[in-house]
């Protein structure tokens, strides 16, 4: 094998590389993490499961096989893998709607998403879609994940108050939940309560620690003791023991009508969620991480966890944080942790069926609580209202119209306040710094003195379609307000405005024009090499005198002192 070879195996496998520089001295951390890791999975992908509207065993298969084929492709070596809160009430809406109520074709239908996760995957790797990251600013996924905390909040709480529920939004389910609020079952909410308590004050008092598995077994032996049951109590019930069996779907992609809107959803927020998680551990332990790859990395995922009819994964931050502070330092850690959930299927599922639904409605309550990010948002508030009013977007959007549609909507969103921001840039009118040569924004220092007979500005943003025109009117009605004489000279400084297209070139020729047939001339300083060589292409340079990198705003006003007469 030539070592070009050797290296592109070594890129589409990462597992090769860590491997091969594999330490002795980890296998005992990782082992721990894993187990670890392990005990943290089993109440959270049980009650994730049940928040998507599958069977619970479904959870721990997702985290058992998706952590396989992420260790397998994945370029992270602390992401762990699994079933997610979002993705999960994502995939109840969704599925849900497209089942139509058929409980058979709803388990199918969940699990080709998974499949068809996988096949975006490929497709997003083969096209170099890791521009995707960028795609929802930070700000909007604040909005994005306090709303969906509090979507899935809302979803628990029937089961955390033994009542039925129902209801589209998360307006309808609380108005529902209050209706029914007179029939609550007392023993189920002194059960909910005593666990949230539970998984709180433990979590604080124990961080790290496998916290909700110690609750999820306190819980058992009460239920066994007490017959709570019997009291109105609802149990999970008998879990299949043993491994999945691994097998396709009896549907085809192509049979089912908006599967891939809604895998587009779920991989847009697992590919976010689980690259964010991944590049700040990766920072944290100096290592590279290759967004591309993730793709490879996630889709691997979802193809084991489709196959072991398990429903889309993702990387998570919460449980990749578990793996981490326990000591991970490779993907071993999931192999472990898959190894130990394979252990607890075949030898441990007969103990869960006394478990109350009301502690899996503690646990997802207590673990989607850290999605709500009050101090971010009030943050955004007094730092940048323009980024508050993006996350309120999309908090608003989740809470109406559901995690899939808000997913989008924020995405939406983070394209409509970037083309907002483009076409907005400030055009500086630039003056004299009293005393000096240097030249200052007058609008941020009133005390600058304007340059008689010239109007120099400069656009601070790239010369694009969406504000050439605004720039353009901002310029003549400064130079329509100019009252020191006779305006001879206008200077357009370049120096701010990395990129440009042909709208800017074909505003400036505009400009240039308006300007002649006032005898005014128009100078051009500081454009980058880019934006010389479209100018130049475009003949633009020689309406104007030439263009070069070396002329600057104050050369171009030296000289127009030196012939005040041109």
């Amino acid at each position: 094998m030539t070592p070009s070879s050797r290296n592109t195996w070594r890129s589409l496998l990462p597992c090769l590389e860590w491997l091969g520089s594999y330490q002795a001295a980890w296998i005992r951390p990782d082992l721990i993490a894993g187990i670890t890791l392990a005990a943290y999975a089993v109440p959270v992908a049980l009650a994730y499961a049940t928040l998507a509207g599958m069977p619970p065993q479904v959870g721990v298969y997702g985290y058992m096989l998706g952590g396989l084929g992420y260790a397998l492709l994945g370029s992270s070596r602390h992401l762990a893998v699994g079933p997610t809160s979002a993705i999960s009430l994502m995939v109840a809406a969704g599925v849900g709607t497209i089942a139509g109520g058929d409980p058979a074709r709803y388990l199918e239908i969940a699990t080709l998403t998974a499949f068809a996760v996988a096949v975006l995957c490929l497709v997003g790797w083969a096209l170099r879609l890791s521009v995707l990251v960028t795609l929802i600013s930070d700000s909007i996924l604040v909005g994005f994940k306090a709303g969906a905390g509090i979507t899935i909040a809302v979803t628990q709480l029937p089961a955390l108050f033994g009542v039925a529920g129902g209801g589209q939004n998360v307006i309808e389910r609380l108005v529902t939940l209050a209706g029914q609020l007179p029939g609550l079952n007392l023993p189920t909410l002194a059960v909910g309560i005593a666990a949230l308590l539970l998984l709180v004050f433990g979590g604080r008092l124990l961080p790290g620690r496998p916290v909700a598995l110690a609750v999820v077994a306190l819980s058992i032996l009460a239920a066994q003791a007490l017959g709570l049951a019997a009291m109105g109590v609802k149990v999970t019930g008998l879990i299949p023991a043993g491994l999945p069996e691994l097998g396709l779907p009896s549907l085809r992609l192509v049979d089912v009508e908006g599967i891939f809107p809604l895998a587009a959803g779920c991989l847009l927020l697992a590919y976010i969620e689980g690259v964010s998680a991944a590049r700040s551990f990766a920072e944290k332990h100096g290592y590279a991480l290759d967004p591309r790859q993730e793709f490879l990395g996630i889709g691997a995922a979802n193809l084991l966890a489709g196959l072991g009819h398990g429903y889309p994964v993702a990387g998570g931050l919460s449980q990749s944080a578990v793996s981490e502070k326990a000591g991970a330092r490779s993907p071993l850690t999931l192999v472990f942790a898959s190894a130990t959930l394979a252990l607890s299927l075949v030898f441990l599922t007969g103990l869960l069926a006394s478990l109350p639904k009301a502690i899996l409605a503690a646990v997802v309550l207590t673990a989607v609580a850290g999605l709500i990010d009050v101090q971010a948002l009030v943050r955004l508030w007094r730092v940048n209202r323009t980024d508050f009013g993006a996350a309120a977007v999309a908090l608003v959007g989740v809470l109406l119209l559901g995690i899939l549609q808000g997913i989008l909507l924020a995405a939406l969103a983070s394209v409509v306040m970037l083309l907002t921001l483009a076409s907005r840039p400030h055009v500086a009118f630039l003056g004299r710094v009293p005393g000096t040569t240097i030249l200052g924004d007058m609008l941020r220092h009133p005390e600058n003195t304007a340059i008689p007979g010239v109007v120099a500005f400069r656009p601070e943003g790239s010369l694009l379609y969406v504000n050439a025109e605004r720039v353009q009117e901002a310029v003549l009605e400064q130079i329509a307000a100019q009252t020191q004489g006779e305006i001879h000279l206008v200077v357009c400084d370049l120096s701010a405005s990395p990129h440009m297209d042909l709208a800017g070139v074909q505003m400036l020729r505009k400009l240039q024009a308006v300007l002649a047939a006032r005898d005014i001339r128009l100078a051009i300083a500081g454009p980058h090499g880019a934006v010389r060589d479209l100018m130049r292409r475009e003949g633009f340079a020689d309406i104007v005198g030439g263009i070069s990198h070396t002329v600057t705003i104050e050369a171009v006003l030296a000289e127009t002192t030196a012939t005040p007469g041109q």
